[in-house]
């Protein structure tokens, strides 16, 4: 007989709850006699429903001897006498109600972690969106403001030519002398190395005098390439150099990336 195969087959389970016919408990009984593992196992299973009784239905009997009378077993006889018994149905209906109460609990638990987890991806969808739409509102208001800043017709513009240290750059300055404001469109200006920043000049020519005028700070961040600086100066050119980071006093022209005069 394979007492492992026995005993995996859940026959001493309904054999503890006595749900089995009189010649089956007979014949669990009698390999219970023989097989010492079927024996424990079936004294644990009582455990274990002793144990569980008395923690969900503390207010019932629980001992060994109900649970004898229940699936009628005499320990000291090799004869069961079975007769017809009164099965506590309260009981088990008590046992029942409990775990379909406990297996309730743990689904509405596991539903209202999944609901939270939902709320919270919703929230971070809200907040995403408004901050795109609240980029997508600064770009406008920067891209309406250097409209009106290109149509204004007091608006000086002036092309500034590649030179030699790359001649493949330019950039624009849009230059509105009454509001002492310069727009810098950068587009065609390489991103800058790593510790180095593109500094704005303006020149007077006679003698060549240069003035900073700021720095295209964050660069390789800004998607427009747009950068607004104050000109208080009487420029009669512009220039960008490239600079250490945080800028000089005066400008390293070595590193002129572009050049250009302001037209009379």
């Amino acid at each position: 007989m394979d007492v492992q195969a026995y005993i995996a087959s859940g026959i001493l389970e309904l054999y503890v709850a006595g749900l089995l016919s009189e010649e089956q408990n007979l014949e669990v009984h009698g390999h219970a006699l023989e097989h010492p593992e079927i024996m424990d196992e079936i004294e644990q299973i009582e455990a274990a429903v002793l144990a569980l009784g008395k923690t969900i239905s503390p207010g019932l009997p629980h001992n060994f001897e109900v649970i004898r009378e229940i699936i009628d077993i005499q320990k000291e006889t090799k004869v069961v006498e079975l007769g017809k018994k009164d099965i506590n149905w309260s009981w088990y209906i008590g046992w029942a109600a409990s775990v379909l109460m406990a297996i309730g609990l743990v689904w509405m638990y596991a539903q209202n972690e999944g609901l939270k987890s939902q709320i919270q991806v919703v929230e971070n969808e809200k907040q995403t969106l408004e901050e795109q739409i609240n980029d997508a509102n600064t770009s406008l208001e920067k891209s309406k403001e250097l409209l009106n800043t290109i149509r204004d017709k007091n608006i000086t513009v002036v092309p500034l030519g590649g030179q030699e240290v790359s001649p493949t750059s330019y950039a624009k300055a849009y230059w509105n002398k009454q509001e002492q404001k310069v727009f810098i469109d950068a587009k065609g200006l390489p991103e800058p190395p790593d510790g180095f920043v593109y500094q704005v000049w303006s020149l007077k020519l006679n003698p060549l005098t240069p003035t900073s005028m700021g720095l295209l700070e964050d660069f390789d961040l800004d998607e427009n390439k747009i950068f607004a600086l104050n000109n208080p100066n009487e420029s009669e050119a512009f220039g960008i150099t490239l600079e250490p980071a945080g800028g000089s006093e005066s400008p390293t022209l070595e590193q002129l990336y572009t050049l250009g005069a302001v037209s009379s």
